[in-house]
């Protein structure tokens, strides 16, 4: 079973990342955090093998949370969707500690694909570049 935390303060983006993903991958289970605190407080007091970050929710910016998470979990991937577009923060989040970057007007099957390399990387996410392959 592998466990998603999906952090997005849209509940209607929530779900539809939870369909897509429980359509493409089988033993999926997927867990919400409207907000910057309830998702420091889930990845705090549950186990999640990755976690899909909102670079803008209420509370905390999602740099700070992003830095927040990789000191409490640091091996936790994290990848972060976002509607800013990938000059604006791609560079800066990855330096971070995110697994990769993602606009929010990826298709689909791009967020399926970085999913599966995020979870199949956890010890070797430093580069963008498996984003591309």
């Amino acid at each position: 079973m592998i466990r998603v935390l999906i952090a997005d303060d849209h509940a209607l983006l929530r779900r539809g990342l939870i369909s897509v993903l429980a359509r493409e991958m089988r033993d999926v289970v997927c867990g919400e955090a409207q907000d910057a605190q309830e998702a420091l407080d889930k990845v705090r007091t549950q186990h999640w093998d990755l976690a899909v970050l909102d670079i803008t929710m209420p509370g905390r910016s999602g740099l700070d949370v992003l830095a927040e998470l990789k000191r409490m979990r640091p091996a936790l991937p994290v990848l972060v969707l976002s509607m800013h577009p990938e000059e604006q923060f791609g560079k800066r989040v990855l330096k971070a500690g995110a697994s990769g970057y993602m606009t929010k007007e990826s298709a689909p099957e791009e967020l399926i694909r970085a999913v599966r390399k995020a979870l199949g990387r956890r010890g070797d996410m430093s580069a963008r570049r498996w984003l591309n392959d």
